[in-house]
């Protein structure tokens, strides 16, 4: 019974063992693939074309902003506003202050929002170039190098399958 279990048991770790060994594993640096990619690269025109259109529209705000509260200050040092048209001013310049802090978050939401518009049609076909790959060269799993994401203390050269993506993207037209 004993000779038996252990029969069952080395049978199981030969054919976990046998398992591991039929896996194919690769690896792809996406980090250096999106950075060569031409759509990667109007996404990012069009990112910063919109991120500085915004800054100005803020830096407009500001400058009338504070040559607003420039011309209060001197109608209060020559004495022209009252107290109690100087609180309703002050009250008006907050207000202003306030727009500007709300439309500053605004605009990194703005920010974002468009990048997942721009970014998620290419990097769902990357996703579906990456899945391709996988499915017709055999591979079970695919690592990404890129730094700041992926965590490999060793890998084959003959492993990265970035060239194969990068193939397969171009023929999505990507």
């Amino acid at each position: 019974m004993k000779a038996m279990k252990l029969i069952l048991l080395f049978a199981a770790a030969v054919t976990m063992t046998s398992q591991v060994d039929a896996q194919k594993f690769g690896y792809i640096n996406s980090a250096a693939l999106l950075e060569e990619n031409p759509k990667i690269k109007e996404a990012n025109s069009n990112l910063e074309t919109l991120q500085k259109q915004l800054q100005s529209k803020g830096q407009k705000m500001l400058e009338e902003y504070q040559l607003e509260y420039q011309q209060l200050q001197q109608k209060y040092e020559r004495g022209e506003i009252a107290p109690k048209d100087l609180a309703a001013e002050e009250a008006k310049l907050q207000e202003k202050q306030q727009e500007i802090l709300n439309f500053e978050q605004d605009i990194q939401k703005q920010l974002q929002e468009k990048q997942e518009l721009l970014y998620k049609p290419i990097l769902d076909k990357v996703k579906e170039a990456i899945n391709e790959v996988a499915a017709e060269e055999g591979y079970a799993y695919i690592f990404d190098t890129s730094p700041g994401i992926g965590v490999i203390l060793y890998m084959d050269e003959s492993a990265d399958v970035t060239s194969l993506v990068k193939a397969k993207m171009a023929e999505k037209g990507l």
